[in-house]
């Protein structure tokens, strides 16, 4: 992340327009990592977001706001105790350090002025929030560090503060010449050197910078040099003004000398990526835990239907078991009685055929006779179970896969509630549910349930209104509830893909548009990337839902098809 010493010295900038003289009045901490302070300044209601994680420390206001713990967490409930109604005096940033202190005013329980410092350190792993007392003293801080741990400093109660220390200087005590001298006598990539050498300075910043100026990586050209050293001289000295902001660069962000008329346009741009970024990483997470839970019990039921195959295999075998009975019992008379390993005999069934049949010398040929008609009733039976079991096991497999289907198209996180409730409810998942249950709620934003109302995707089609299921609930719902007898229903000729219904009110439907509405269920399928893609349809009078069926699945006939290349292209 570029959180660096520009976005920092930024940021304090805008803060300092709206929050001095605030007062803080809340205190929460969503996460273990993470402090939001509910500041009312100058008429308005603030939400100052305070994050020490190592990929995502910032600090900005923010306007979205996260669920809270239900009993809030011992730092939380210090910060309430010694800052809530203090005012904001002043709020100050070191050069460009990546470090604020945020000055308050408040008074005791002796209605005594009291004066303390929240501290932000934003040092990647190292971040921190420190509060001071009016002697530099610690009261307590997020993180709790010392000597033991490997640390340099102590950050403990009680403890004097001392700001972190930095191996790397000033860019503003260099002057042109000496910036030359350091890029000329070091091998390294412009970027590296600048971030290297520079307080605050990340890589990202000046490969953008580096970009705008048209200058390449590795110049030493002392123009180049002058160029860049001018460029980042006024760069820094207008980081108070509002002739900066932040921009989007490769698929990051960082400071950019642009004027802005929008007022905490670096606040709310950094609240904006995190939000669409955490929004991104928790969906991320909530599917592949689903995902991993899906494709554990699918491994489960693959492996019981190789077991199923194997002995539909044994089963081939019965027949001859059936005739070694049926030829020992009808040769029973001139069989010898005494132990034999085998027998030779006519097989009436092919000519008088001779046939060896393994016989058990320790009991009689008739014993042996009723031993192999066991063994082929045995297996008969076996058969009739096991062809029952493979079928409903393909169609188990078929159902998770359609899940996997879902889970992989899934854009938000109401979707793969949707997909939860779904599968919560299926005896497949029910022992599993008992272990896992913990590890998927845990990843889950939206904790709330899901409602009982079906939001499928609507799109208007030449003056039609389209219907497309985005899990296994939603396609039964538009299949057997929305749709009527004389309206079309579409899907992907033996690819996953999702039930699509067009409504057509009574009107007659022209081809071109059976075709557009085909290209949108082949949209909607696996097959999206591929070209000339089978939809079959038909109408909805023509497809059923058996009776105890999986969601999703049903049979249809009359139906005719389509080849389609999969598009995209209508009104939603």
């Amino acid at each position: 992340m570029a959180f660096d010493g520009f976005i920092t010295k930024t940021v304090c900038e805008e803060l300092k327009t709206c929050l001095l003289d605030g007062k803080i009045n809340k205190v929460f901490e969503p996460t273990k990592n993470e402090i939001v302070l509910s500041i009312y300044s100058h008429g308005s209601q603030y939400a100052l977001l305070i994050n020490i994680d190592s990929n995502q420390y910032r600090i900005h206001l923010t306007t979205h706001s996260k669920p809270n713990p239900l009993s809030a967490p011992n730092f939380c409930m210090l910060l309430r105790k010694y800052l809530i109604g203090c005012k904001i005096k002043e709020i100050v940033s070191f050069d460009l350090e990546r470090l604020i202190e945020i000055k308050l005013e408040g008074y005791n329980e002796l209605n005594d002025i009291v004066y303390r410092s929240l501290i932000i350190e934003l040092m990647g792993k190292h971040s921190n929030i420190i509060l001071l007392n009016e002697n530099r003293k610690i009261i307590d801080s997020l993180r709790h560090l010392d000597s033991s741990s490997g640390s340099y400093r102590d950050i403990l109660p009680a403890r004097e503060y001392s700001f972190p220390r930095e191996n790397k200087v000033s860019f503003l005590d260099f002057s042109p010449s000496e910036f030359e001298n350091l890029i000329l006598t070091d091998d390294l990539s412009l970027d590296t050197i600048v971030s290297n050498h520079f307080i605050g300075i990340s890589k990202l910043s000046i490969q953008q910078i580096l970009e705008k100026l048209s200058i390449l990586p590795n110049s030493r050209e002392k123009q180049d040099i002058l160029k860049l050293y001018q460029y980042l001289h006024g760069l820094i000295s207008k980081l108070a003004t509002q002739e900066v902001s932040c921009i989007s660069y490769q698929n990051d962000y960082c400071i950019d000398l642009k004027d802005t008329k929008e007022l905490l346009q670096v606040n709310f741009f950094l609240d904006d990526y995190y939000s669409k970024k955490e929004q991104n990483d928790n969906l991320v997470s909530y599917r592949n835990t689903m995902l991993k839970l899906i494709l554990t019990q699918l491994k489960k039921i693959h492996k019981k239907l190789a077991n199923i195959n194997q002995k539909l295999e044994d089963c081939k075998n019965m027949d001859t078991y059936r005739l070694y009975g049926e030829l020992i019992t009808s040769n029973l008379y001139h069989i010898p009685k005494e132990n034999l390993e085998s027998v030779e005999l006519e097989n009436y069934y092919e000519e008088n055929k001779k046939i060896v049949i393994p016989l058990d010398h320790t009991i009689s040929p008739s014993s042996n006779a009723k031993k192999y008609f066991k063994k082929y009733n045995k297996l008969k039976n076996t058969l009739e179970i096991v062809s029952i079991q493979k079928k409903e096991t393909q169609q188990e497999i078929e159902y998770l896969e359609s899940i996997v289907y879902e889970l992989e198209s899934a854009t938000t996180i109401t979707d793969i509630d949707e997909i939860y409730n779904e599968i919560s409810e299926n005896v497949l998942f029910k022992d599993t549910f008992k272990k896992e249950k913990a590890n998927i709620k845990k990843n889950k934003i939206n904790k709330r349930k899901v409602h009982d109302t079906y939001e499928p995707l609507i799109y208007t089609v030449d003056g039609f209104t389209v219907y497309v299921g985005k899990n296994n609930k939603q396609n039964d719902y538009i299949t057997t509830k929305l749709g009527k007898s004389e309206d079309y229903w579409f899907h992907t000729q033996d690819i996953r893909g999702s039930h699509v219904l067009l409504k057509t009110d009574g009107k007659e439907v022209k081809q071109t548009t059976l075709e557009a509405v085909a290209s949108l269920a082949a949209y909607y399928s696996k097959g999206r990337l591929s070209s000339n893609v089978p939809v079959d349809y038909c109408f909805i009078k023509d497809v059923k839902k058996p009776s105890g069926s999986k969601p999703g699945m049903v049979i249809f006939k009359n139906h005719k098809t389509l080849y389609v290349n999969p598009k995209l292209q209508f009104e939603k």
